[in-house]
């Protein structure tokens, strides 16, 4: 008996537990919180700061493009990667909030498999480092989402580097609606 207290076969069967440790982390993936500056008005929020086409505090980052996503109430946007040309990102949600998921499919990366949730939300904004090669998809919560991203590559509509991946490609269970 793995149990003290005996359970049923069924039970047991089903029986799963909440792990309470930080998921472990992505190679090149980092969340920088950001800072919201209240006011009677409203707020303001400074998202990045370029110089020459650089995005400060990030050398090697030159910012090319620069989009903005409304994800419709409970939305999801399973993985897409760039494996073309290689694409990096920078997410920040402004109004909402998305439940993102991480994956390294980077082949030889020393996190290579690694799986990683973050929760992005308009209400305590971050800036959310993609690496290419790291595949990501996102549910949006009960009010939608408004997601404001940049990117180092543009889009070529003659030849897009959208990847697409099957919604269950790292387990269906990422989607699982939470219902306690």
């Amino acid at each position: 008996m793995r149990y003290r207290v005996p359970l049923s076969a069924e039970a047991e069967k089903l029986l799963t537990f909440q792990s309470y440790y930080p998921a472990p982390g992505i190679e090149g993936v980092w969340l920088k919180p950001l800072q919201k500056h209240l006011s009677e008005n409203g707020w303001f929020m400074e998202h990045l700061r370029v110089t020459e086409g650089k995005v400060e505090g990030l050398d090697s980052y030159t910012l090319r493009q620069v989009s903005v996503y409304a994800a419709a109430p409970g939305r999801i946007n399973t993985f897409n990667i760039h494996p073309k040309e290689g694409q990096n990102e920078l997410w920040t949600v402004i109004q909402g909030q998305l439940l993102v998921w991480l994956v390294d499919c980077r082949a030889g990366s020393s996190t290579e498999g690694v799986r990683h949730p973050f929760v992005l939300s308009g209400e305590e904004p971050s800036l959310l480092r993609i690496p290419s090669g790291v595949a990501h998809g996102y549910k949006s919560g009960p009010e939608g989402a408004t997601l404001l991203y940049v990117m180092d590559r543009q889009f070529n509509l003659q030849d897009p580097d959208e990847g697409r991946l099957p919604w269950d490609a790292f387990g269906a269970g990422l989607w699982k609606e939470d219902r306690g």
